[in-house]
């Protein structure tokens, strides 16, 4: 028996257990004006996520979440600034953990768990050109008994997955997610990406994180879609109001143009993570 920590760790080896490897993958989620060649119709707004193209295997050519390996001597939170940075150049944006995921299999090459993590950004915001690899994907979900059909379009590419739902704990409402159907999203990235949307569904209705994705100034019609938007339901506007209440504040300013009539400017009440 050792009789202090420091002849404890003297002999202690860490050879003696089996290693795995811990990976970051980032989520990154915005809500834009969807294209609209009638100026007197108002823009609709769509959910997009960012996806990077593999160069290498494995899962060669197929589209994954921005994502690479925790350094050996790089704190967790960190990791995954560097990441967005390195994989799509984005900096400075607002960032939580979301879920580990750590299936035996989820990767070919060894055991690997991943820890995730969910972006908010205005696109609006975004000054600098994304690297070649990285591109915006309009989301899609339609919700079919407990499967989660999800749609990612980009142009020309169109990527489909499947998500089964399955209620865990009826106590809590918490569910769990597998994997339906899926060949074109790599590793388990499909989870990753409707758990974080979940997961943004449930923290717009008690938090005010939704306004990381608003621009200074938005209408309150505006700031009601990209809610409608995330929760992938209309809402009335008694509803709409109770959420936002003591949450924006009207500003002296107006938006105007685009064939119609003038609306007012509102701001969010409280201070932006990128202002504190």
């Amino acid at each position: 028996m050792y009789k202090t920590e420091e002849e404890f760790l003297s002999h202690y080896n860490p050879e003696d257990f089996d290693r795995l490897s811990l990976t970051t993958d980032v989520l990154v989620i915005s809500i834009s004006d969807e294209k609209n060649n009638n100026y007197r119709k108002t823009s609709e707004k769509v959910m997009s996520i960012l996806l990077i193209k593999r160069n290498n295997f494995p899962f060669k050519d197929k589209w994954c979440l921005p994502g690479g390996f925790l350094n050996i001597d790089e704190d967790l939170e960190k990791c995954p600034a560097r990441i967005l940075e390195n994989e799509t150049n984005l900096k400075d944006i607002y960032l939580e953990q979301l879920y580990t995921f750590g299936s035996v299999k989820r990767d070919p090459r060894m055991r690997v768990v991943s820890t995730s993590y969910m972006a908010l950004v205005d696109k609006n915001r975004i000054t600098t050109e994304l690297k070649n690899d990285a591109k915006w994907f309009n989301v899609s979900i339609e919700e079919e008994n407990d499967l989660i059909n999800v749609t990612l379009t980009n142009e020309n590419t169109v990527l489909k997955t499947v998500v089964k739902k399955t209620l865990r704990e009826k106590t809590t409402d918490r569910y769990e997610f597998s994997i339906y159907k899926n060949d074109s999203i790599a590793f388990d990235h499909p989870l990753v990406i409707v758990s974080g949307i979940e997961r943004l569904k449930n923290k717009i209705e008690y938090t005010d994180v939704v306004f990381n994705m608003m621009p200074k100034y938005f209408t309150l019609g505006e700031l009601q879609k990209v809610y409608e938007v995330i929760l992938n339901k209309k809402l009335l506007d008694p509803a709409f109001r109770r959420i936002i209440a003591n949450k924006v504040e009207e500003t002296d300013e107006m938006k105007t143009g685009g064939g119609h009539r003038p609306s007012r400017l509102f701001k969010y009440k409280g201070v932006k993570w990128y202002d504190r």
